[in-house]
């Protein structure tokens, strides 16, 4: 019975997280991509990310005091923990927007293969963005810093996730080296599902052709 109560809030929470966390990105990256703001609204983008990330956390500890085992689902929602738990790593919860996904399920036809495929392009979209928007953030007052500009910062995010790394541009501060060692993984498992994806896609190409090309007599 918890169990069903719990999946109730989670089906009827999704949406309304879903604009939180596009109000959170808003209110995150709006001050970064233009640092001349005024002082009252960089004030509001503050509480914004605050307030947005108060519904994550009320969301977290509603879906833990429904569930029937609660440790179990500590265990087993550890990443929402952290996220919760510590601000820093606020706008990881921004993953949260891959929900948005699901509505264009109908465009990805009934195969599991197509689904991933939308939920990959979308993921790889939002890593590309929050990379860029993080390391902007943590590079651009630097002295040495060679990425300053968003597109110096996206750049460096479309080559580290694909594993290309041309090297033009590179963090020089200790929390870019820690934002790209993230995007690095990111972009490594990214790469495997696409491999995945492609192989299995081609093997049922292959299985295919040979179930319809007769048989020589």
């Amino acid at each position: 019975m918890a169990t069903d109560r719990r999946t109730e809030w989670e089906r009827a929470a999704e949406w309304p997280l879903t604009l939180a966390a596009l109000l959170f990105l808003a209110a995150y990256a709006y001050p970064i991509l233009n640092p001349a703001l005024p002082t009252w609204l960089l004030l509001v983008c503050g509480w914004v990310t605050w307030l947005t990330w108060g519904i994550f956390a009320i969301d977290y500890i509603v879906r833990l005091a429904l569930s029937p085992t609660r440790w179990e689902f500590v265990r087993a929602n550890v990443f929402d923990l952290l996220v919760v738990v510590l601000p820093i790593l606020r706008p990881l919860r921004l993953l949260r927007l891959v929900t948005l996904m699901a509505t264009m399920n109908r465009y990805a036809g009934s195969s599991l293969r197509g689904r991933v495929a939308v939920y990959l392009a979308g993921g790889t979209s939002l890593i590309i963005f929050i990379g860029a928007l993080a390391m902007l953030d943590a590079e651009r007052w630097h002295p040495e810093a060679n990425i300053s500009t968003f597109g110096d910062a996206v750049w460096w995010a479309l080559t580290t996730v694909t594993t290309v790394g041309y090297g033009d541009r590179y963090p020089v501060t200790g929390a870019g080296r820690f934002i790209a060692a993230g995007v690095m993984v990111a972009g490594i498992a990214l790469l495997g599902t696409v491999t995945a994806s492609l192989a299995s896609w081609l093997i049922d190409r292959v299985r295919e052709e040979a179930r319809i090309e007769p048989v020589e007599e």
